[in-house]
């Protein structure tokens, strides 16, 4: 029995992802609670609402106070900072949520964001029936705060939502890049058709075999505990001849081995078989011709 030294975890990569096919049942990226992007997004919402409702015409801040521009500016950034107070606790309260180890998933961030959103309308609205005086229905001036408090926020929102996911991806790829490369930390397996086009990518540890037909390979991999095929337009010589540097080699005239996969070797009464480490289990036969390459790649010869 020769046991396989190096056991990877099964990850498998997709080559196109649709950004438009977001699973709102997914959790939050990590990312969006990080103290300091939490702060980040603190200060640049309040920034953003003292510009934003000063210079929007619409919203009607010049309206309520009859003062010079310099007071009025003062007067209505202070209210408009005690409106974005709502983010700040907001925000507090989501990082201690999570900070206590609750799940928090998309869609509750949508919900949370929702409700900030309603509770900063509510405190403009209050703002200007109490102290300003306004006579107009209140679900008019909702209304309007509500559309008005919509933009203040879900612009810097989506924004910052777009950066942090940017420097979270370049962080990630700058600590993979600077990663040692080691026999069970193998790059990804890029597999091209006959025309030299990419079809599939995957982690070194999730190949498992490929089996040749003509100028057709199924490839054989794991994803998320099944065993997955995929059709390839490829000769098995050029498969072979591409992946030799990967630990992949021919034992049989139409069947490659990830031989970092090979659980045990087993001795039939047609010659030897190939036990992989995969779920469900799965065999590669060995025929006599490459019997002495595949028991050479393992340390052993007859």
């Amino acid at each position: 029995m020769l046991r396989n030294r190096q056991l990877g975890k099964s990850v498998t990569f997709a080559l196109a992802i649709d950004p438009m096919n977001i699973d709102l049942s997914k959790k939050l990226p990590g990312y969006l609670t990080e103290k300091g992007n939490i702060v980040a997004t603190i200060l640049f919402t309040a920034g953003f609402a003292l510009l934003f409702l000063n210079l929007y015409t619409p919203f009607g801040v010049a309206e309520w106070f009859e003062v010079s521009k310099p007071t009025l500016l003062l007067y209505a950034s202070g209210v408009i900072l005690a409106g974005v107070l709502v983010v700040a606790i907001s925000r507090i309260l989501m990082y201690h949520h999570v900070k206590r180890g609750r799940r928090l998933l998309i869609w509750h961030y949508l919900v949370w964001v929702a409700a900030e959103i309603l509770a900063m309308a509510l405190f403009f609205t209050f703002f200007e029936i109490v102290i300003l005086n306004d006579h107009r229905p209140f679900t008019e001036l909702l209304a309007r705060s509500v559309q008005n408090t919509s933009l203040t926020l879900l612009l810097p929102y989506t924004f910052l939502w777009l950066w942090f996911a940017w420097r979270d991806s370049k962080k990630k790829l700058s600590g993979i890049m600077e990663q040692p490369e080691t026999t069970a930390q193998r790059p990804m397996i890029h597999l091209r058709d006959e025309k030299g086009v990419l079809r599939l990518s995957l982690k070194h540890s999730d190949l498992l075999y490929m089996q040749g037909s003509d100028n057709y390979a199924t490839i054989y991999y794991q994803a998320q505990e099944k065993l997955t095929r995929f059709m390839l337009r490829n000769t098995l010589r050029t498969l072979e001849e591409e992946l030799k540097d990967q630990a992949v080699i021919r034992c049989h005239r139409s069947w490659l081995v990830n031989i970092e996969k090979v659980k045990l070797i087993r001795r039939e009464k047609d010659g030897l078989l190939l036990e992989l480490d995969s779920t469900p289990p799965s065999t590669v036969p060995v025929s006599r011709t490459y019997m002495h390459d595949v028991l050479a790649a393992f340390g052993h010869v007859e």
